[in-house]
């Protein structure tokens, strides 16, 4: 079994500017101290190019926030993986709850990116998770599996996923430790089960109100 590395991914989402650079410095010093932990910081599209010039050489990646399926084509205001490869990208978030609730995107779409990602030679952060109304249905694992079986890649190479129950972003209310460890179990059982080795392999997330104070035990 190959070890699995402990990954940390911040997601910026719709925040910075390029004055926010002068934040990195402080970013990339705290990365040196992290040991065997890999740390990936996700800002917006505009700022990847600079943040990767800033990071090069430091043991912090730059990763997006969203691809386009397709390398290249007709598709206004859109990035492909390329792309990001190009500005300094080594990894990019797909099927974000945010991105699913406001743009529609389906677990075929996100498939789609995954694949399309890994294409470019971008580690692909898929992820999936739950609303409160599904949670409090007792739906939570039958959601996950539907998520899973509709947004992974078929051999599951170059990915990795993150739990991040809907109900938890940016809501302040975070599940039990052992909840996520609980539902973390329940993934990795799927993913032994359809992919085997790569499956036993693959890196779990998890986000969804996570701070400084609670991000130890989670």
């Amino acid at each position: 079994m190959t070890t699995r590395r402990p990954l940390v991914v911040a997601n910026w989402k719709m925040n910075g500017l390029r004055a926010s650079i002068a934040q990195l410095g402080t970013i990339i010093a705290g990365a040196g101290g992290l040991g065997s932990v890999e740390l990936i910081v996700c800002p917006p599209a505009t700022l990847i190019a600079d943040f990767a010039a800033a990071a090069r050489g430091s043991p912090l990646l730059i990763g997006g926030q969203d691809c386009h399926a397709e390398a290249a084509g007709a598709y206004t205001g859109d990035i492909s993986a390329e792309m990001l490869r190009d500005a300094g990208a080594s990894a990019v978030i797909v099927g974000h709850s945010e991105r699913r609730r406001y743009h529609g995107e389906t677990n075929a779409a996100v498939r789609a990116k995954a694949v399309a990602a890994r294409r470019a030679g971008l580690l692909a952060i898929i992820c999936v998770g739950e609303t409160r109304a599904e949670r409090d249905a007792g739906q939570t694992r039958d959601i996950l599996r539907a998520q899973l079986d509709g947004s992974l890649p078929q051999d599951g190479e170059g990915v990795v996923i993150a739990y991040e129950p809907v109900w938890a972003i940016g809501t302040g209310v975070t599940p039990t430790p052992q909840d996520v460890r609980d539902i973390h179990a329940s993934i990795r059982t799927q993913l032994s089960s359809h992919l085997g080795g790569p499956g036993r392999d693959m890196r779990l997330l998890y986000g969804g109100s996570v701070k400084r104070g609670n991000a130890r035990e989670l």
